[in-house]
């Protein structure tokens, strides 16, 4: 007897119906598949990615794996910072053995010399007047190093954007400490993640943890938009932090795997007026189903009033921003007191997209799917860098924390007053893009100041 198999989704719904539901769809690979050739990771190549922290290049080349390939990234004595593609051009060899030279990295197989462009410097086994060295590059990719991290650009030399530089960092005596985190997972379950605002008052707060203070735990109005440069999203967080505090937090994805993180830390209930970035952080995807997040936190007396970051615990797979980050906690804790470590990684090694039931929280994961897909098809030209770069080396954003004295009124529908004023916040930082840092704050609060006047009337 022959037994046919039923078809995915098939099944009415009804008890124990786990014998229709075995059968996994495909994932959704235009998104996740990031390999050689694929629309994600043709796209992501056009961009400068971290690839490693500038204290893994030691005496000793790093190992390195990056968008499917094989790559080894060290720093020569010189300072130069290189990266190659990891087998020997001579006989295949991996030079992550490979001996660090005055001048590039030098192959322990047999002696060959490759500088940071791919060129041959030496084959001491050849004869004198071999011209075999001049014959061909082994394959190089442009490094860049900024504030404790390496970028690489591994797309075509003529498409490289300029290295840009983001205005977070204006903070007086900010300081940027950089950081990495391992996931066995695809990168897009990650970086979806931050556009994700609700996720927070459940996993790290109401349903048993204490992963952030007990504010994160109102269940904010939310707010998606598109930025207005096509390239990315921002979302708006508005909260009563108490009866007598408004807190608007705003929070930006940057096409295609960057995204910008306000403050982590309480800041208190007296009025703040565009409280910049507390951390900053790219997914990089190493293949298919694992990623590496690499970024940096932001140290300054602004977004961390009371001193309460930890520089000790930052570095190489490990960051201190909220409990639950990394696979090093034990199994029994990781299932009592799970974090984004545990719920990303827990989505399978690619997350099935057919399988979602989607909801109206969900507003923001379907906006920044939509947008990655209208880039990679080519249907908006906006979000690759040849049009959004162009010659800029430093962008204007929109990430913030702003905690407003605005006390609860009766017989007024709360939320609205929190939709206002968050709107409000939201509009002006938009507008005062490209404006420094401190005219940002004036801005702000003029027109905090124009709602409240008109908070008096009978229409609210």
């Amino acid at each position: 007897m022959t037994i046919a198999e039923p078809a995915q989704g098939s099944h009415p719904p009804e008890p124990f119906s786990g014998y229709f539901l075995r059968q996994l769809p495909e994932a959704d690979s235009e998104l996740t598949s990031v390999g050689p050739s694929t629309p994600m990771g043709e796209y992501m190549r056009r961009f400068w990615q971290p690839v490693c922290l500038s204290e893994e290049l030691t005496t000793l080349p790093n190992a390195i794996h990056v968008l499917g390939e094989d790559l080894v990234a060290y720093r020569d004595r010189a300072g130069t910072v290189g990266v190659l593609h990891r087998h020997c051009s001579h006989r295949g060899t991996s030079l992550e053995y490979g001996i660090v030279a005055d001048r590039g990295l030098r192959c322990c197989y047999h002696g060959w010399l490759f500088d940071a462009d791919g060129t041959i410097l030496e084959t001491p086994g050849e004869p004198p007047d071999s011209r075999l060295k001049g014959a061909f590059r082994h394959g190089a990719y442009p490094a860049r190093e900024h504030e404790g991290l390496i970028f690489v650009f591994m797309a075509p030399p003529a498409e490289k954007p300029p290295f840009t530089i983001y205005d977070t960092a204006e903070v007086s005596g900010n300081e940027l400490v950089p950081f990495s985190i391992a996931h066995p997972c695809n990168w897009l379950q990650i970086h979806e993640n931050h556009m994700d605002p609700m996720h927070s008052v459940f996993l790290h707060v109401q349903l048993e943890s204490n992963q952030l203070p007990k504010s994160w735990g109102e269940l904010p109005v939310l707010d998606f938009r598109e930025t207005d440069d096509g390239a990315g999203m921002l979302y708006t967080s508005n909260r009563r932090k108490d009866d007598e505090t408004i807190w608007v937090r705003n929070q930006q994805s940057h096409l295609p795997n960057f995204v910008q993180i306000a403050g982590i830390f309480d800041l208190g209930s007296e009025e703040r007026y565009f409280t910049r970035a507390g951390m900053e952080w790219w997914t990089v995807p190493n293949d298919d189903t694992n990623s590496t997040v690499f970024g940096w936190r932001h140290f300054n007396d602004e977004v961390d009033p009371n001193q309460q970051g930890q520089r000790e615990l930052i570095g190489v797979d490990s960051c201190d921003h909220v409990a639950g980050q990394t696979h090093h906690n034990t199994y029994e804790i990781q299932q009592r007191q799970p974090g984004d470590w545990e719920v990303l990684v827990g989505q399978r090694p690619v997350a099935i997209h057919a399988l979602e039931h989607l909801g109206t929280t969900d507003a923001g994961v379907v906006m920044l799917r939509r947008l990655l897909r209208e880039a990679v098809r080519g249907e908006n030209q906006s979000a690759w860098p040849s049009r959004r770069f162009a010659q800029a080396t430093r962008l204007s954003t929109n990430v913030q924390d702003t905690t407003l004295n605005v006390p609860i009124r009766q017989s007024v529908d709360d939320r609205e007053v929190l939709r206002r004023y968050g709107a409000a916040v939201t509009d002006t930082i938009i507008d005062s893009a490209g404006l420094p840092t401190s005219k940002r704050r004036a801005c702000i609060e003029a027109r905090v100041l124009l709602e409240r006047k008109n908070g008096r009337s009978e229409r609210i």
